[in-house]
């Protein structure tokens, strides 16, 4: 199958247009800024539309009301454009509206740096907006995987009435890696949906989507019914275990920083250290049952993250606290080098 070299924020863009996305409303920050401009040069031919709009704040409105209409869209920011968006990502779980957020993240908080992070694992997966607002959240590991998690999130979105988020770190957005897209996209007759706000012209009965519900009994019902909606997300949690059925540490990560473990795991694997890893793919929900597979053997567990320590919350939670879990971590812009894990795992290993 034709590889294509491509950069991971231009890798996304073209799997998105692949995918049927129609439109796109973003505004510019590094390192993500590749997504749009893309988009900019190539979401036309396709018939689409792209719009760089005065603020954040005005392009997750506009998806808004472009969701509204039944039409495939997507916007695309890091840290700080994330922050100004979760007002309308809330208004957009309100309302039951299906779009594509991707969030590459960058050092924070306030403006920090533009080099990479991983210091909105909160954020995305517990905090994009007021309320009861839960979305799925995917965290691909190399360009590849971006491309074929964009397809899946749209479908994703669109089954289960929800934004969802594909979470990256600033190296995945740069890095250039040979992807395959598979046959070109047919593009196929696609019928709005029945709740879509599409102008009736007194054919049909009125249409109106919001977020708004006055009355208490009407808000609790839509809230259930939501969350029954997100149990079936949570049964399509996927994840990635490697040698954990004999290791006495199973070391943990996502995005970039995952791909940094399996070089440790191998190095300690080298020397007689019996080291697995873990990798969720999907972060929200969290793969809990999974996690828990793959510890069932393990004496510890350790967590290692580009930030202070935020997955480790969800680490521990998934298993109960039935295991010693340790964290690992490097802020700044920093990505931990495979040497100074497999020393975090040596030191470890001394309490064995």
């Amino acid at each position: 199958m034709k590889k294509t070299l491509m950069k991971g924020n231009e890798a996304i863009a073209e799997a998105a247009i692949r995918a049927g996305c129609k439109c796109y409303f973003g505004y510019p920050i590094t390192p993500q800024n590749e997504i749009g401009a893309y988009l900019s040069q190539h979401l036309h031919k396709k018939g689409g539309t792209f719009l760089q709009a005065e603020s954040e704040i005005g392009a997750i409105n506009m998806v808004y009301g472009c969701a509204a209409t039944g039409t495939r869209c997507m916007t695309s920011s890091s840290s700080p454009g994330i922050s100004l968006k979760t007002e309308g990502i809330s208004y957009m779980v309100g309302a039951d509206l299906p779009c594509v957020i991707v969030s590459v993240q960058r050092g924070g908080p306030g403006l920090g740096t533009i080099q990479p992070s991983q210091a909105d694992y909160m954020q995305a997966t517990k905090a994009l907006g007021h309320g009861d607002v839960h979305v799925p959240v995917f965290a691909p590991c190399s360009v590849q995987e971006m491309v074929d998690i964009t397809t899946e999130a749209f479908d994703l979105a669109d089954e289960f009435l929800t934004p969802v988020v594909i979470l990256l770190d600033g190296l995945l957005g740069q890095m250039m890696e040979p992807v395959s897209f598979g046959d070109d996209a047919v593009e196929q007759k696609r019928e709005y949906p029945d709740w879509a706000v599409t102008g009736h012209e007194n054919k049909r009965e009125y249409r109106n989507i919001t977020s708004l519900r006055l009355h208490p009994e009407e808000l609790e019902e839509t809230l259930i019914a939501r969350q029954a909606r997100m149990e079936g997300v949570k049964a399509r949690t996927r994840s990635q275990a490697v040698n954990c059925e004999d290791a006495d540490i199973v070391v943990v990560a996502y995005g970039t920083t995952a791909r940094v473990i399996q070089s440790a795991m191998e190095m300690a694997r080298a020397e007689g250290f019996k080291i697995g890893t873990f990798r969720p793919i999907t972060v929200a929900p969290f793969p809990d049952k999974q996690i828990k597979a793959a510890c069932k053997n393990a004496k510890q567990v350790l967590v290692v993250e580009m930030s202070l320590g935020q997955m480790v919350h969800d680490v521990k939670a998934a298993l109960e606290f039935s295991v010693p879990v340790e964290f690992y971590g490097r802020q700044g812009g920093f990505v931990p080098g495979p040497e100074e894990i497999f020393e975090k795992i040596k030191e470890m290993t001394v309490s064995l």
